[in-house]
């Protein structure tokens, strides 16, 4: 099947933008295959213009109708291309506030690894400049929402094992132990999934 029976590449540039749009909630695998050969229809498509416009100026007698349409199309595969990096990265970036430093496998899985590298310095930077605030540093990630008490029952998802909370005192965490914590200590886990409010 040829490109054009297939649709073309700018329909399935358009398809990026699409499947980000379609998916909301998730993040979908990086498409590194579509990408590439949307990068590699828009280095075709200059070279194309490329040839002509040296001929061009070499006055030799050439089709130029084609120029401005090869423009355009490279327009807008760029711009898709440009919409699905960056609603990837606007996704990459929520999931840092969501769940910490840690990426769950099923979204570490999903990101390629340009997008991995973006995530650890996005967390460093975020990390840098929570510790530059005040004396101690603050913990943006804290208290997303007000709380409507200082502490919450949770439950043990998982065996975690020893848990220190911010006033010293050490919590074993097994698998559905039921404990009564600071809601500050305890908001990270509850965001990794290792614990859950249990009331």
């Amino acid at each position: 099947m040829t490109e054009r029976e297939n649709g073309g590449i700018a329909d399935k540039a358009l398809q990026l933008v699409l499947e980000m749009k379609r998916n909301p909630d998730i993040l979908p695998p990086y498409n590194a295959e579509l990408v590439r050969s949307c990068l590699h229809k828009i280095d075709e498509l200059y070279k194309l213009n490329a040839d002509i416009v040296a001929e061009m100026r070499a006055g030799k007698q050439n089709d130029y109708s084609l120029l401005q349409p090869r423009i355009v199309a490279m327009y807008h595969i760029r711009r898709c291309l440009c919409a699905y990096i960056n609603a990837r990265k606007d996704r990459i970036r929520s999931f840092r506030w969501k769940y910490g430093g840690a990426l769950p496998s099923s979204i570490r899985n999903a990101l390629c690894e340009a997008e991995i590298e973006f995530f650890n310095e996005y967390s460093s930077t975020l990390a840098r400049f929570q510790g530059s605030l005040g004396d101690n540093g603050v913990n943006l990630l804290l208290h997303v929402e007000p709380p409507k008490s200082l502490f919450v029952q949770v439950r043990a998802l998982e065996n975690y094992g020893d848990f220190e909370t911010s006033d010293g005192t050490l919590v074993v965490l097994m698998k559905d132990s039921l404990h009564s914590l600071p809601r500050q200590d305890c908001e990270m886990l509850i965001r990794q999934g290792i614990l859950e409010i249990a009331n």
